[in-house]
């Protein structure tokens, strides 16, 4: 007895009795030998059992889930109120030629002249646009097969690092030179089929990339798992022009927040080599911020395109749940995922998502989406728009980081926004935020395990990395009366978000609680299990995922040892255009960007 607690209706929650409680993780760090005892003793039948039921009482979940009375009824995905039009904006056919939309898109932009960036002082750093490489193609000062080759070095130099440290896991170079050779031909025939033609992109391992079969970075899932065909972005992008050099790597099957990969090698952050990307984007984030592709496409379930970008100094979109189409991808069961992009500036996100967006037919019935429309940049109902910006800031969660480099650098960001732009920064409460974190554990790690279950039964999982079967026997722990509790959490935190939203337009928190950590050298041959490194990565993405809202990291600077901080947007339900309007000015406010230690110029070499 005494034990059951009765939460209010959420419409009845006196926000002014909300005290922030700054997340405590209480479980072990483990890498190496002991981290491998640590996963047999967890798979045990009995003791394992014991071990997770103890853990996850200490952290309270229990209490959520088990003893708990949620009023509110269950949400199974992500379901929205209709959204009023964004002002100054263009609007796009999700059901016309992505190569249409593209070029929309290029009209939306700010003027820039490509040409100077060609004659510039290239001692001045600087990342190559994707209008510099289509300048460079129809001017005859390069072709897509010359860039390819200098890619195809650089890809190569990376497989041969000791230790290894991949980018990729799956890469043809004659694949590479068939592609670029077709799109330099088109550019001789004065025929190219979008700005994207000759575009170079990174698919992500766990997105379906023709002639490469998609295994998620496992050792094995390309035994069960024959499907090469291109995942519906994918075939979007190639419509376009796109060169695809391969499948990027990343956190195993997902199921981490670092990029530890013992399976191919562990990809390293461009800005230090000893430390980690994050993940699980982890591939696709390294060979942007390391100049070798102009972007690639990652997914998105908790953090895994903005962590990473965060923490490599690039930008990454994670859009409105059911904006882009999952089928083709080992993602597309959950209700928490997303396709999304990563670029090294917001226009080159911008015209990447473009090309790709578009739900699903069954999605596009069941969340009712407001049409995808894009910001006309220059224009002066853009403009106003953004004087007009209210930004919601939660003071005590904006500042729970690991270091005061990157709330203040976030702060300083917010002040120049209201002082030069007229951004009125507005203080708000989000509620029940450890809540939301237990409802995106049990929501996510259900489908997955779902996904994978199959597999387990062939005896698969034991070929799983080891933090991967912690992720998996944490997973198995859950019940079904755990999941709808959380779906129950979901429609609540869907209330209280929504709400805020009537107040201001757009949530404003760095994106990563910590820059980049240290990798440690007895976790790259069995990895690593560091839920507190966990707990801070994710600590401000989770919302954008559990109740789908679009959300975008933006570069914004570097702390004292260098390491990029990235700023997070999260806007309303189908809300890409306002967020990509900020991310522009604030990107336009940060300046130039720090040349990473790793770095490939594969345009225009001295």
């Amino acid at each position: 007895m005494g034990k059951k607690r009765v939460m209010l209706p959420a419409e009845e929650l006196d926000l002014s009795t909300v005290k922030y409680e700054p997340e405590v993780i209480d479980a072990p760090h483990l890498t190496g030998l002991t981290f491998r005892l640590f996963v047999k003793i967890l798979e045990a039948p009995l003791i394992g059992a014991a071990i997770i039921s103890y853990m996850k009482k200490k952290n309270g979940m229990i209490e959520f889930l088990r003893s708990t009375v949620i009023p509110e009824p269950p949400m199974y995905k992500p379901e929205f109120p209709p959204q009023d039009p964004e002002p100054g904006t263009i609007l796009l056919d999700e059901d016309g030629n992505p190569e249409d939309r593209v070029e929309l898109a290029l009209k939306c932009l700010l003027d820039y002249d490509p040409a100077s960036s060609w004659n510039g002082d290239l001692s001045q750093f600087h990342y190559w646009k994707i209008r510099d490489y289509a300048y460079g193609y129809r001017s005859k000062l390069v072709t897509p097969s010359m860039v390819a080759e200098r890619i195809i070095t650089a890809i190569e130099e990376f497989s041969h690092k000791k230790p290894p440290a991949p980018l990729l896991v799956s890469f043809d170079a004659e694949e590479v030179r068939k592609q670029a050779a077709a799109s330099t031909k088109r550019f001789e025939e004065g025929k190219p089929l979008s700005i994207l033609d000759g575009i170079f992109m990174a698919i992500k391992d766990d997105i379906g990339c023709y002639p490469y079969i998609l295994k998620g970075a496992t050792t094995w899932k390309d035994e069960t798992n024959s499907n090469n065909e291109d995942a519906v972005c994918v075939s979007r992008l190639r419509s376009c022009g796109v060169i695809f050099v391969g499948k990027a790597n990343m956190h195993e099957l997902g199921m981490g927040t670092t990029g530890n990969n013992p399976n191919y090698g562990t990809t390293r952050n461009p800005h230090d080599p000893e430390r980690y990307t994050g993940g699980s984007s982890s591939g696709p984030a390294a060979i942007v911020a390391s100049g070798i592709c102009s972007a690639a496409l990652g997914t998105d379930g908790g953090g895994s395109i903005r962590i990473p970008s965060s923490l490599c100094g690039v930008v990454g979109l994670k859009t409105t749940y059911g904006r882009t189409d999952l089928r083709g991808s080992l993602c597309g069961s959950g209700t928490v995922e997303i396709i999304g992009p990563i670029a090294s500036s917001v226009e080159d996100v911008t015209l990447v998502y473009a090309a790709i967006l578009g739900s699903y037919p069954m999605d596009r019935n069941i969340l009712k989406p407001s049409p995808p429309c894009l910001p006309n940049f220059p224009s002066i109902e853009s403009l106003n728009a953004m004087g007009s910006l209210r930004l919601g800031k939660y003071t005590p969660w904006f500042n729970d980081v690991h270091s005061t480099d990157i709330s203040d650098k976030c702060e300083d960001i917010l002040n120049q926004l209201s002082k030069t732009h007229g951004c009125e920064v507005v203080e708000i409460v989000i509620p029940e935020l450890h809540e939301m974190r237990t409802a995106h554990l049990v929501s996510i790690g259900s489908a997955m395990l779902n996904g994978l279950n199959p597999d387990c039964e062939d005896g698969k999982g034991t070929e799983l990395n080891y933090d991967s079967r912690t992720s998996m026997a944490i997973f198995r722990s859950f019940t079904a009366s755990d999941y709808v509790a959380a779906q129950c959490l979901r429609r609540r935190l869907m209330y209280h978000h929504m709400e805020i939203f009537k107040k201001v337009d757009v949530i404003v928190t760095p994106t990563a609680g910590m820059t980049a950590p240290k990798i440690p050298p007895s976790a790259l041959k069995y990895g690593e299990t560091d839920i507190q490194v966990t707990g801070y990565l994710m600590r401000f993405v989770i919302a954008a995922n559990l109740l789908g809202f679009p959300a975008i990291s933006v570069p914004i600077g570097y702390d004292k040892q260098g390491l990029p901080i990235g700023l997070q947007l999260m806007g309303r339900p189908w809300g890409e255009a306002s967020i990509l309007r900020l991310a522009s000015v604030v990107e336009e406010i940060c300046g130039s960007k720090k040349r990473p230690v790793s770095f490939y110029d594969v345009l225009k070499t001295s």
